[in-house]
């Protein structure tokens, strides 16, 4: 019997063991490992979800341990199963597993691929931030202007009690509430709920795909950290960002996902510097000439406009885009200089508890503060921490409204972004001849 482990983040690794996995006999999964997300390591894969072979469920623990894990359980195959970061970093968990002497694996996304019985629409990216949440609204809204009942499916968040999360359906803000979502997943969630669309997620994409299918006309892959489809797609869009030129080429697996692109939306042209732009578009025809690109505009909006002009500001921007994503602005800061702010407000003097954790983890975060809630400890510190900083104004630049989750002691602007199309033919016209 050949002995693997999974290295993973709680999504991607779950998936693949489920699909791959999960009912073959000759195959014996003996942990996974966990990063990128706090508190995930400690757990157990539930025997509910893991099948009969399975009684005990399967342990998960911290990656750090895996040369151990593979020395005291003879380990045959390590399969590398999270996304999001650079490609010497995949090999450089290659490494250890080989030198610990297991093979390292790269599953074929194509072969964890469920296929649905109504056509699908897979929206992904080359990084986390490129800005898919707002594509992925507006292929919704596109689709649905045609008369199709949309319904998406986001890529899993898992983060609590698994068996409880083996299939989530959000048709309400009471849906949020009773699958006790933290603010990552309300980040993603929420928009579809507010225009009024059904939204799913788990941790058993096949048993979610089969209960989502019976309501839809069309399915939406709303994709997350740059994963690839958990699905088969009739039409592949991709996000792309020029203000990270080059990572298309040198993250896993946003790479994948640029190779397999239909489309290729470019987005926050707007905010992009003219050659970083160029140097994009020079890669996505170099490196998959067939694809349809789209330009688009990251159009910003506030709901208190003229109102930061001289004032000293803490941004809030979404948390995994500065943390694994990499990046060290978003729309908060943007919105903040265009309309005049005095200055950024840096947090770190004011950080408490898992929050400080957070910038000591990444150091390379710039001068705002990641909005992490992935559970009760870390909501209450980043309350605390926002109520603590001295300033005049707080910039909420995350996709959900905190003022619905935590008591901010002063005044906030909220930001939000929208996909603003500037080339034709696009989305529009793209979607129409594929599925009218």
């Amino acid at each position: 019997m050949k002995k693997i482990i999974i290295c993973g983040a709680a999504g991607r690794d779950f998936h693949n063991f489920n699909v791959l996995f999960r009912d073959n006999p000759e195959v014996k999964v003996t942990a996974f490992t966990a990063t990128q997300i706090p508190d995930i390591d400690g757990r157990i894969y539930p025997p509910e979800l893991a099948g009969s072979l399975y009684p005990q469920g399967i342990p998960i623990h911290d990656e750090s341990k895996l040369p151990a894990l593979i020395a005291e359980h003879g380990i045959d195959e390590v399969h590398f199963a999270y996304s999001d970061v650079p490609h010497e970093h995949v090999m450089h968990i290659g490494s250890i597993a080989m030198a610990a002497g297991a093979s390292f694996v790269l599953d074929s996304p194509t072969k964890t691929m469920i296929k649905a019985k109504v056509p699908m629409v897979s929206i992904c990216a080359v990084r986390t931030g490129c800005g898919k949440s707002q594509t992925t609204r507006a292929v919704s809204d596109i689709l649905t202007e045609m008369g199709k009942k949309v319904v998406a499916i986001r890529h899993p968040m898992p983060y609590g009690n698994l068996v409880k999360q083996k299939v989530q359906r959000f048709a309400s803000k009471e849906d949020l509430v009773k699958h006790e979502c933290t603010i990552e997943e309300m980040e993603e969630y929420e928009p579809h709920i507010d225009r009024g669309r059904v939204i799913y997620a788990g941790v058993d994409y096949e048993a979610i795909v089969r209960q989502a299918e019976q309501e839809a006309d069309i399915l939406l892959w709303d994709g997350g950290n740059n994963d690839t489809s958990f699905y088969a797609s009739d039409l592949e869009i991709v996000v792309a960002d020029p203000h990270r030129p080059g990572h298309e080429l040198s993250y896993y697996p946003g790479e994948t996902n640029l190779l397999r692109a239909d489309v290729v939306v470019i987005n926050k042209v707007d905010s992009a510097d003219k050659a970083d732009l160029a140097r994009l578009e020079e890669n996505i025809k170099t490196h998959n000439p067939g694809a349809r690109v789209i330009k688009a505009n990251s159009r910003l909006e506030l709901d208190k406009p003229n109102t930061l002009a001289g004032k000293k500001v803490l941004v809030i921007e979404d948390g995994p885009t500065l943390t694994h994503g990499g990046m060290t602005y978003g729309a908060g800061v943007v919105a903040a200089r265009n309309h005049g702010a005095a200055s950024l407000v840096d947090p770190r003097p004011w950080t408490v508890g898992t929050i400080s954790e957070t910038f000591r983890k990444y150091p390379g975060i710039g001068t705002l503060l990641p909005a992490m809630g992935y559970g009760e400890e870390q909501v209450r510190d980043l309350e605390t921490t926002i109520n603590k900083a001295e300033c005049d104004v707080v910039v909420i630049a995350t996709p959900i409204d905190l003022n619905r989750i935590i008591n901010i002691n002063k005044p906030t602007i909220r930001v939000s972004y929208e996909l603003e199309e500037i080339t034709r033919p696009g989305l529009k016209e793209i979607l129409s001849d594929k599925f009218a």
